[in-house]
């Protein structure tokens, strides 16, 4: 199980969320996307931060 208060690497988020590394790179650079924490010159996101990131832009769809 996955716990939601680590923080992981800018990689890893693009891994998780399926969207390129650079794309993260250029949502920090215009100010949007997941929140993130600068360490020096390292970027961590927290995980519990990407999943409510992803749930926010969840679309339910019509039930068959």
């Amino acid at each position: 199980m996955l716990d939601n208060t680590r923080f992981i690497s800018e990689k890893e988020v693009s891994r998780i969320i399926g969207r390129a590394l650079s794309t993260l790179r250029n949502d920090r650079y215009e100010g949007k996307g997941i929140p993130y924490t600068k360490l020096g010159r390292s970027v961590r996101y927290q995980l519990a931060d990407v999943f409510s990131f992803m749930r926010a832009r969840r679309i339910e769809t019509e039930k068959l």
